[in-house]
């Protein structure tokens, strides 16, 4: 008696079944991004509240403890209910991330972020005990809230929908500027207090007005019409023009010709103003992310639904008894005569899931191609910040010099600042 156990021979995948697995992947990664853009939005959220906390820090420290103890309190307290929001929707969307992760990098810089939040209690005891200077301060905080906007960045950069894609980079670009505007409100904020620009703290803040021009730029170029709009609206309203007239003063003013100390009141007040409205800018791009995900999600499960139920009455159909052969043109000018043996399959459903297979491979084209504007605009960014990092390491420089460095070789060589960044990450490659 024969005892061995026949062995199952699973039953070989076909097109149809890879096709199908196509439109899953494709939803699934929408749905992954419907549950990230609730950690986009509470990141966005989370860094308006910690550039509000910085610089009621900044007023608190530049006035030996006089201004805003009592409002720092406040912001602390919505700092920390800011953090908890965030850190709830990480949790919803951590089985994701961590089970199918899209991106190392993603979760590194998660880490990062909630590391640095985590450090924020002895920040605070410092500032509280005035053990560090307001510089000290802005910088502190300002390494968290970038660790934080480095994490919309890196999820911009697992986006597959180029719609999708388009208004993250639109938000990373914003949410940049914005704390480029921050930090330039503490420059101004220290420089009119002292009632004089050292040149140091002159160019740093024309570092800053350039920084958030380039990111502006880039967001405008890829943010929707109604977020657009709304940033039209906020460049001209005339809190804008008195912001210009005091950048002059910071930019042009030498450190012999004194300032009036009042107006770092103003300064303060413009500046926390315009970093609000921008506010409102980053929730109309979050809100226009958010309702474009829904879309997407629905539109790509209706289409896994009827692609499901085409290729099942597809399937019912009787083969014919001996095989065909199915004729596929793979896009380019095929050879006369090239044909693949279909084993057996109908020549309905051979053709039909062919052309569905080619429907589905210029779709996916397309969307590549809608894409490549995105993750260029992303590319450029991370080149450039290489570039800096290259300078800062071989000429022994700040992150501020480096910038304005990797500028005036831009201006001198006639070039855009990418391409030049390009060429130095290049170059510096050659060397190794």
């Amino acid at each position: 008696m024969n005892t061995k156990r026949q062995q199952h021979n699973p039953k070989p995948p076909t097109a149809a079944d890879f096709l199908i697995a196509s439109r899953q992947c494709e939803l699934m990664n929408l749905q992954y991004f419907l549950q990230m853009g609730k950690v986009v939005q509470s990141i966005s959220n989370l860094v308006h509240g910690l550039q509000r906390e910085r610089g009621a820090s900044n007023v608190f420290l530049g006035s030996g403890g006089e201004k805003f103890a009592d409002e720092r309190e406040a912001m602390i307290d919505e700092s920390d209910r800011l953090a908890e929001l965030f850190e709830q929707a990480l949790a919803e969307v951590q089985e994701a991330l961590t089970a199918h992760p899209v991106s190392s990098h993603l979760l590194n810089h998660l880490a990062n972020a909630l590391h640095g939040l985590q450090q924020l209690p002895a920040l605070r005891s410092q500032v509280a005990a005035q053990a560090v200077s307001a510089a000290e301060a802005t910088e502190a905080y300002g390494g968290r809230i970038q660790a934080l906007i480095t994490v919309v960045f890196e999820a911009a950069d697992t986006a597959v929908d180029p719609s999708l894609a388009g208004l993250l980079v639109a938000m990373v670009h914003l949410m940049n500027g914005k704390e480029f505007c921050g930090q330039e409100r503490a420059v101004g904020s220290a420089g009119f207090s002292s009632g004089s620009f050292e040149t140091a703290l002159s160019k740093r803040m024309t570092h800053l007005v350039e920084a958030q021009e380039r990111c502006f730029e880039v967001f405008v170029s890829f943010a929707d019409d109604d977020s657009r709009a709304l940033w039209q609206t906020l460049r001209s309203h005339e809190r804008e023009t008195e912001i210009e007239r005091l950048r002059q003063l910071g930019c042009s003013v030498g450190r012999y010709k004194t300032l009036d100390s009042g107006l770092a009141d103003r300064w303060f007040a413009l500046m926390s103003e315009r970093m609000d409205e921008l506010k409102k800018v980053e929730d109309a791009v979050e809100g226009s992310f958010h309702t474009r995900c829904v879309e997407r999600f629905a539109e790509a499960r209706n289409s896994l639904a009827h692609q499901e139920t085409l290729i099942a009455s597809l399937d019912e159909q009787n083969p014919p008894a001996q095989p065909l052969l199915v004729l596929c043109d793979s896009g380019d000018d095929a050879r006369s005569g090239e044909a693949w043996k279909s084993e057996g399959v109908g020549q309905q459903f051979g053709r039909s899931i062919f052309d569905l297979v080619q429907e589905q491979t210029r779709r996916l084209q397309q969307m590549t191609d809608e894409l490549q504007s995105a993750k260029e605009a992303l590319e450029d960014r991370r080149t450039q910040e290489k570039a800096v990092l290259l300078l800062m390491e071989h000429r022994k420089i700040d992150n501020n010099e480096a910038h304005r460095v990797l500028r005036k070789l831009a201006m001198d060589q006639g070039k855009k600042l990418p391409e030049v960044a390009r060429a130095l990450v290049s170059m510096a490659d050659v060397l190794k």
